[in-house]
């Protein structure tokens, strides 16, 4: 069989296996982790093929010992001379000892075997793959690992291992290497890894561990208003499989409760954790920078409004209609760039969603532009997609003076109209072409080109941000069923894209 890298593909060539089937191999392999950590060996996940070979279809090295697998072996066959024990290993029932020992390298190892039982049906096996130099003199700390790991590994065959209903946040990312307590049945700590004894010092526990209930020792910690996560006690009690957080002492850590089961009841857990203070610290921040660029972003849309409202004030105290028509001109360009940044500050990502922002943004442009009793449609043909946040600013506001353009003078003393926006992008080449149904180019001609207002000053903005930001060109042109045709060439700022 060809190597395969993915686990995904190889489950799916098993017709016998149902989603029920699949879902659990998945949880399997999302959480074997914590028994190659325990056990220092290497796993692997071994089916059977409709031909009788058999197949690793996935793989867990430990990153508490150096791995007997420099290199992947997803999708390589069994060798076949292992097949005969395999065959009996899925016939055990239990967990299964080879005989023979078998050289890895230059390692000499033992393999240990347990059938992965799920709803009734042996799916397959996980292979243990025991370098025989982990288990020579070893002091507490590697046999209160190696014992621990061998209780989850022979939960397994027994179906209770992955967890059936596990509450998990998908916070918790701890290894063993972090710190684990193991607690008996009871919830009194039996053996605290000295990493997991510095987390609990960190907290302001100066207990000796050992001997003592954990739930209490978390007690102790906590103070009268403390935040206390409603799955803390099952946590620190090792009843459920869950995972939670423990702060005090300006610290925190992360913990997570794997129970362990003999063939009749719940006989302790392993408790994993992690000092996360840190990690919290710099959330914390992140979340003050947030409300800050917030309030920073708030306190602009104010001002900008505040300049257009100066503007609309200034408009009516003149007497002159062309000072009136300008100041209603820069008040309106003060509000596209108001409503620009009010889009583009919804997200605090330097790459935009472009559509999201200008769909709404021409939409509003239309609605100030018309005058009260128009009706005029706008419509968007193919996708500007994702472009960096330093372009948005410029191309809304040369879309604006042409929306702008477009019912002011194309559909002017017209009851409806239609405007058509065309966009062709290719990497960071973006074509634009916006098209209206008004009365064309000769009701506003200016040395080619059409005019925004008196002065022309909406098509020099058009000109220079096209030419000057995106390198790029316009092209005026008649429209062949009537209206005007807008050409717009650019580049997008490539340095800027991801």
């Amino acid at each position: 069989m060809e190597a395969m890298a993915d686990f995904t593909q190889i489950l799916a060539t098993r017709p016998d296996f149902d989603d029920s089937d699949r879902e659990w191999l998945h949880h399997l392999v999302a959480d074997w982790q914590v028994i190659a950590d325990l056990s220092f060996a290497d796993l692997l996940l071994v089916l059977q093929n409709g031909d009788g070979s058999w197949v690793v279809a996935e793989q867990c090295r430990p990153s508490t010992v150096m791995s007997l697998r420099t290199e992947d072996v997803v999708g390589n066959a069994v060798p076949q001379s292992m097949v005969g024990e395999l065959g009996a290993a899925m016939d055990s029932g239990t967990v299964f000892r080879s005989t023979i020992l078998r050289n890895v390298g230059k390692s000499t190892v033992c393999n240990v075997y347990a059938p992965i039982r799920h709803n009734g049906k042996t799916l397959g096996l996980v292979v243990r793959e025991t370098n025989m130099a982990t288990r020579e003199a070893n002091g507490t700390y590697e046999s209160e690992n190696i014992n621990a790991g061998k209780q989850l590994y022979r939960m397994i065959p027994r179906g209770q291992f992955p967890y059936h209903d596990a509450v998990l946040s998908q916070r918790h990312n701890a290894r063993v290497a972090d710190g684990f307590i193991l607690i008996t049945g009871e919830g009194i700590v039996r053996y605290a890894s000295p990493n997991a004894i510095s987390c609990f010092r960190r907290l302001g526990s100066m207990t000796t561990m050992q001997g003592q209930y954990l739930t209490e020792i978390g007690a102790q910690l906590l103070h009268k208003n403390d935040p206390v996560l409603e799955s803390l006690p099952l946590v620190l009690s090792g009843k459920a499989a869950a995972d939670s957080e423990l702060a005090a002492n300006r610290s925190a850590i992360s913990i997570r409760s794997l129970p362990l089961f003999d063939e009749h009841a719940r006989i302790g857990a392993i408790v994993l954790c992690r000092d996360v203070t840190e990690l919290r610290r710099r959330e914390q921040e992140l979340q003050t920078k947030d409300a800050t660029i917030s309030e920073i972003n708030h306190r602009v849309k104010n001002n900008l409004q505040a300049v257009s409202a100066l503007l609309r004030l200034q408009a009516r105290k003149t007497k002159s209609d062309e000072v009136k028509k300008e100041l209603a001109e820069a008040q309106r360009r003060v509000q596209t760039i108001a409503m620009v940044h009010e889009g583009l500050s919804q997200s605090v990502d330097e790459i935009v969603d472009y559509d999201r922002v200008i769909s709404n943004l021409l939409k509003m442009s239309v609605d100030l532009a018309s005058m009260r009793d128009q009706h005029i449609h706008i419509d968007f043909i193919g996708k500007f997609g994702m472009m960096p946040a330093q372009d948005a600013t410029p191309l809304s506001l040369v879309l604006t003076e042409l929306i702008t353009n477009a019912v002011e003078h194309g559909f002017e003393g017209r009851a409806d109209g239609h405007i058509t926006i065309s966009v062709g992008r290719g990497g960071n080449n973006l074509n634009v072409v916006v098209e209206d149904d008004g009365s064309g180019l000769e009701t506003e001609e200016d040395h080619g080109l059409a005019r925004s207002s008196g002065s022309g000053l909406g098509t020099q903005i058009i000109n220079t941000f096209v030419t000057n930001d995106f390198g790029g060109t316009v092209k005026w042109e008649p429209r062949r069923e009537g209206g005007t045709r807008v050409i717009l060439d650019m580049k997008l700022r490539a340095a800027q894209m991801q």
